[in-house]
């Protein structure tokens, strides 16, 4: 981002325009303008259909007598996608040219930890944005009340403005990876973990979306991007150098972890299982867009539990791993001590025997003298 396009860092000469570098090196810049040409699009009556589509949400079903605007989803999301993936895009490149790009001169790191210093940064922002987008939801919305709140009135047809945002957000946010997959440069052996993680949970995001389980599928979304958060603050303190905060907020970290895995089983089996099953339909309605059969309900309450078995299998693997190498080290550092104090106690007796020589040597010539 800023004023004028960029050269190669370190040279005077200008990239070829159109170029591989060229894009990379000014791709916020291009973002920027390619939002622009669809927000100009709104200030002229012809274009203004075209371009609100883009940018504005549609399908509103607010009837008359109700004060609060409500909307639904239909094909014309797939333009709010594309548009806030550009914009999550421009996000992308302003926190890292104005934050950590910042931070990172104060701070010398390898290219690898500077990699995953870049990237908890990135996942940080976005991941506080969702908890505290999340937080105004549930107070302007009423949630936790009581827990029939999660099931009562479905299929929860009707999205506010905030609530149906939050979710192309999230939808785009995560669909601007594969993009990024380029634009960062990243290595060809990395992409396949990057594009399954983004790739999860942009489908997390679109079945919630599509199911009408907003009210569960915002509550189980905050409860893991709150771990998120910690665990990328911990990592970002970790390569800044701050190690006895970083050791802290780890400890914190995975005591929490374990108990909103629990708090997400425990909610899901109450939701889909006890809640929902009380307004069962036998077959899926695609006209009232009510999705609560039988099939439905016990798949997503399937797919919840195996992803919170699944991260909390990862989990334990790297704690294991984690303790092995703890082990390794101090079993290393407890031998090299014992190797110098060997070596210590060598020399101090090799000390002891010259001393003892010369105190001899030095006797005898005493005596003929």
């Amino acid at each position: 981002m800023g004023t004028g396009f960029r050269k190669r860092p370190g040279s005077n000469k200008q990239v070829p325009y159109f170029s591989h570098e060229f894009v990379i090196q000014n791709h916020g810049d291009i973002a920027t303008c390619v939002c622009m040409v669809f927000i100009v699009g709104l200030m002229f009556q012809t274009t203004t259909p075209l371009a609100s589509a883009f940018i504005a949400p549609k399908y509103n079903i607010t009837e008359l007598d109700q004060p609060t605007v409500f909307y639904t989803y239909g094909l014309k999301d797939v333009c709010l996608v594309f548009f806030y993936t550009i914009a999550a895009i421009i996000f992308h490149a302003i926190i890292q040219e104005y934050v950590l790009d910042k931070l990172m001169r104060k701070v010398r790191l390898s290219k690898t930890k500077a990699n995953k210093f870049n990237e908890s940064g990135q996942l940080l922002s976005f991941y506080a944005l969702s908890v505290f987008w999340a937080l105004s939801i549930f107070k302007d919305e009423g949630y936790f009340h009581s827990l029939s709140f999660f099931w009562n009135e479905y299929p929860h047809v009707g999205l506010t403005f905030m609530t149906k945002f939050f979710f192309i957000i999230q939808m785009s946010y995560w669909m601007h990876i594969l993009p990024e997959l380029y634009l960062q440069k990243v290595k060809r052996e990395e992409m396949p973990a990057k594009i399954l993680f983004a790739g999860l949970n942009f489908a997390i995001s679109l079945l919630i979306y599509l199911l009408n389980f907003s009210r569960i599928g915002i509550t189980l979304l905050f409860i893991d991007h709150t771990v998120n958060v910690l665990f990328h603050f911990s990592r970002l303190m970790h390569f800044s150098g701050k190690n006895k905060i970083a050791r802290n907020c780890f400890r914190v970290y995975n005591i929490l972890f374990v108990l909103t895995r629990l708090a997400a089983i425990f909610l899901s089996i109450i939701v889909f299982w006890f809640g929902l099953k009380n307004s069962s339909v036998e077959s899926i309605n695609f006209e009232e867009k009510n999705f609560n059969s039988p099939i439905v309900r016990t798949t997503s309450l399937v797919v919840v539990l195996l992803l919170q078995a699944w991260m909390m299998w990862n989990f334990i693997l790297f704690q294991c791993k984690k303790l092995r190498e703890n082990s390794k080290t101090s079993s290393t550092k407890t031998t090299l001590k014992h190797v110098q104090k060997k070596q210590r106690a060598a020399k101090e007796s090799s000390d002891t025997d010259l001393d003892t020589r010369e105190e001899t040597s030095d006797s005898e010539k005493i005596k003929s003298n």
